[in-house]
């Protein structure tokens, strides 16, 4: 039986790469919130009642929902997408679309002022972070993989969305 030791170097190596993963995510990932000022200003005690602890973690700190676990992404009647920080409308049904990611995605916002969009290289890749335009709330991304006639996907968590039926 041969053994594949690891040599000193090697592991040396993986721990550095490893411990520069947090430095390379931090390196020009700067989220919306920290950016700009928004119509819609609460302080953190503020947002921290208003919405539960994943509304938070997501709307607030650019967390991600796991897919599949949101009613949203299951929801076909007709009506309008809201952010649930502030009431901000961000999507019509009829811009839904199922993608098959287990997110609720759009293929445009619901006007050209809804969302606002920044660069975040969180997984070490610049990638389209939308947010609230009027909150500035982190609501998902954005790719261009989407259906016709945008192309695009508005990957959104289902967590910040409030859907009221038409």
């Amino acid at each position: 039986m041969t053994k594949n030791p690891i040599s000193r170097r090697s592991a040396l190596a993986w721990l550095g790469a490893g411990a520069s993963f947090p430095v390379l995510a931090a390196c020009g990932s700067e989220s919306a919130l920290a950016q700009g000022n928004f119509p819609v200003t609460r302080t953190d005690a503020e947002w921290r009642r208003r919405l539960t602890s994943m509304q938070y973690r997501v709307l607030r700190e650019a967390a991600t929902e796991r897919a599949y676990t949101s009613p949203m992404n299951d929801e076909h009647r007709r009506g309008t997408y809201h952010c649930v920080g502030c009431g901000n409308a961000l999507f019509s049904s009829a811009h839904k679309y199922d993608s098959g990611t287990g997110w609720p995605s759009f293929w445009r916002a619901i006007d050209s002022g809804a969302v606002g969009y920044s660069t975040d290289h969180l997984l070490g890749y610049p990638r389209t972070e939308e947010h609230c335009a009027d909150c500035g709330g982190h609501l998902g991304h954005r790719f261009n993989d989407g259906p016709e006639p945008t192309g695009h996907r508005h990957c959104i968590n289902g967590v910040v969305l409030d859907f009221r039926p038409a």
